[in-house]
């Protein structure tokens, strides 16, 4: 029967024994992770004795003669063991406080190699994409295309240029027919006005306002009121003697 590989080596394991499997070095983020539990359960059995304590001290203050003397033997070495803790804390902070800054220098060294290295990369393309570019055909073709600017400046003007008007023509003349462009324009605007104000009718154009008299100011005076003795009719007006 065929041995498998397996226990064709069982043999060797015997004689010069197996290779013991080494265990992976710790990292910074482990014993960070250790150091902060060890911090929080000091943190936990400090609080424990803080309260304690405060129970000591209310005991304190009704006590008497040698009960009073007990408990406050008793508050003094609870007091020794929270300073211990706090000393112990205080050394773990400190510790961990370095665990992080030097995890964060590991970080930050390897952001920095990774940057490098991608400039590095980033340089090389650079080079090799910029031996494919050449200065000089980008010189002429820059000249030809203001070539092409100055030709096509020119194919404008001519293409604009006059056939009518002849290089003979008198400037006076020219001024003259001006001058006269410019009075029938005015007249044009005048009849222009002029037909705009005929052309509303009469009965629909606005009346003029008319004025009114003024209120008179000198009111007659009253007629003075009868006599004493003087007989008046039945609209009070006085009657005429020998009626």
């Amino acid at each position: 029967r065929r041995r498998t590989l397996r226990e064709q080596k069982s043999p060797m394991k015997r004689i010069f024994g197996q290779k013991k499997e080494v265990a992976p070095a710790p990292t910074l983020g482990d014993a960070g992770a250790k150091v902060d539990s060890r911090v929080t359960a000091l943190d936990e059995k400090i609080g424990k004795l803080e309260q304690e304590l405060s129970g000591y001290k209310e005991k304190l203050k009704r006590a008497k003669g040698p009960a009073q003397a007990t408990l406050k033997k008793r508050a003094m070495a609870v007091l020794r063991r929270k300073r211990m803790y706090e000393q112990q804390r205080d050394q773990l902070a400190g510790q961990a406080f370095n665990i992080e800054q030097t995890n964060f220098t590991i970080y930050s060294v390897k952001d920095t190699i990774t940057t490098v290295d991608a400039m590095k990369a980033a340089s090389k393309t650079l080079k090799q994409e910029f031996k494919k570019v050449d200065v000089d055909k980008i010189e002429d073709l820059q000249d030809d295309l203001a070539d092409m600017m100055v030709d096509m400046e020119e194919v404008q003007e001519a293409l604009g240029r006059s056939y009518d008007v002849g290089e003979d023509v008198d400037e006076a003349d020219l001024d003259a027919e001006l001058a006269c462009l410019d009075d029938e324009l005015d007249l044009g605007e005048g009849l222009a006005d002029l037909g705009e104000a005929d052309a509303t009718p009469a009965y629909l154009q606005p009346a003029e306002p008319t004025t009114l008299p003024t209120e008179p100011t000198n009111v007659p005076a009253s007629p003075a009121p009868p006599a004493a003795n003087q007989q008046v009719d039945e609209f009070g007006l006085p009657v005429a003697q020998g009626a």
